[in-house]
């Protein structure tokens, strides 16, 4: 069995790998709730925009050919918010992430995104 830095151990359920046993336990709670009907449309690694990708238009000129070309450049990578899982209760869509270790700076990352997910989308992050 091999741990990784926040001593979770990969699990797999029925063929999906997660990353914690915690969080294929709460899978498992979750296919049950479907199945009983108590929530809908539930799926895993969702993924939201947070900040788009940021490019810029640069013209190149070609002496040979006498032809300008546009071209976009990459100047700042688009940040992004995966989400464990995600569900319809009672008409409305729930966001959870499955945390077990509430410190360092992978936390304090996932603090931000839960921020800029309420602020630009409207979703509260729900933390389990």
């Amino acid at each position: 069995m091999k741990w990784n830095k926040y001593h979770s151990t990969k699990t797999t359920v029925n063929g999906i790998k997660f990353d914690s046993a915690k969080e294929a336990q709460r899978w498992s709670d979750l296919s049950i709730m479907q199945r009983a009907g108590l929530i809908s449309n539930l799926q895993r690694q969702v993924k939201y925009e947070l900040i788009p990708s940021q490019y810029e238009e640069v013209i190149t000129y070609t002496p040979k050919r006498h032809q300008e070309k546009k071209k976009k450049v990459l100047l700042e990578q688009g940040i992004s918010y995966i989400a464990d899982f995600v569900y319809e209760k009672d008409g409305k869509t729930v966001v959870e992430d499955v945390k077990g270790y509430r410190e360092g700076q992978a936390y304090a990352l996932f603090k931000i995104k839960r921020k800029l997910m309420l602020y630009i989308h409207g979703i509260k992050v729900v933390e389990v």
